[in-house]
């Protein structure tokens, strides 16, 4: 029998709320199942909120304390829950944030940037900067760290999901970033594939006109729960988990992904590109 992992409940608000609903379930000596039965949820969905990895729906929030008579505790500081949960993140972004963290497979395509996920943080504060002219230094860094807190999926000691990328050769032939920056950030990229935790594949800059050209997309899968599709723009985002626009996106991603090299070849096009940068050449 696999050991119960313990909760740190000063790594923040989530793990907090969920170290305390695991003692008070334990308190009234009940199961998992015994807790969520009378719910629409499951035993497995419970255990993530327990552990800090998942939000608490309101309504779920209402059923536990009725079933453990908290006197309304949990049900009042879910939404508390939810706003840490998205702190350096636009409220749209939630959903995202959790999903990531339950995915099977994730593949991305963003035509003018290196996806969220992958950047560096001086990628990432770039961005911000660009993005946010008039924002506070504080501010700033408050979306850079939230950021490269994202990236500890890739870090993490459990099952990482099967991330696929397929990234413009635009973004490094237009860089944002001085000589040597760009050269961490393709550094960083590739690091990660030669670790087998990401697939990048290049779709080179003279392809011609290819499908979503225009916005990121993210394409998930789940192993207990039907794939949706992100889609963002400059100032929102949203979540489509219609069967038939999904299945669209689906098509889509892989004709852009036939129109991409091999992903070994993809790796070899980017160390080159980070070396140019770093022998302060424009990369080929």
């Amino acid at each position: 029998m696999a050991r119960r992992k313990d909760i740190d409940g000063s790594a923040g608000v989530p793990t907090f709320y969920g170290k305390e609903l695991r003692y008070q379930r334990e308190l009234a000596g009940l199961t998992l199942q015994q807790l969520v039965e009378g719910s629409f949820y499951g035993p497995s969905h419970l255990s993530e909120i327990e552990r800090g990895e998942r939000r608490m729906p309101a309504e779920l929030a209402e059923h536990v304390d009725r079933v453990l008579k908290t006197d309304g505790f949990f049900q009042r500081r879910c939404e508390d829950v939810r706003k840490a949960r998205r702190t350096g993140h636009a409220e749209y972004f939630e959903h995202i944030l959790e999903a990531e963290k339950r995915a099977e497979t994730i593949e991305e395509w963003c035509p003018t940037l290196v996806p969220g996920l992958l950047q560096t943080p001086a990628y990432a504060e770039a961005v911000v900067r660009a993005t946010l002219p008039l924002a506070l230094d504080e501010e700033v860094e408050e979306k850079v760290s939230a950021r490269m807190a994202r990236a500890h999926l890739f870090e993490s000691d459990h099952k990482s999901p099967e991330y696929w990328v397929i990234l413009p050769e635009y973004v490094w032939r237009c860089p944002i970033l001085p000589p040597e920056e760009m050269a961490n950030q393709l550094d960083r990229i590739a690091a990660l594939a030669r670790r087998r935790r990401i697939v990048p594949q290049v779709l080179p800059w003279n392809c011609g006109p290819q499908l979503l050209m225009v916005g990121l997309v993210t394409i998930m899968t789940f192993p207990d729960a039907p794939p949706l599709v992100y889609v963002e723009s400059q100032y929102s985002g949203d979540t489509i988990d219609d069967p038939a626009i999904v299945k669209k996106y689906r098509k889509a991603y892989d004709r852009l992904r036939a129109a991409a090299l091999a992903p070994e070849a993809s790796l070899t096009l980017i160390e080159a590109a980070a070396e140019d940068y770093r022998s302060d050449k424009q990369p080929d």
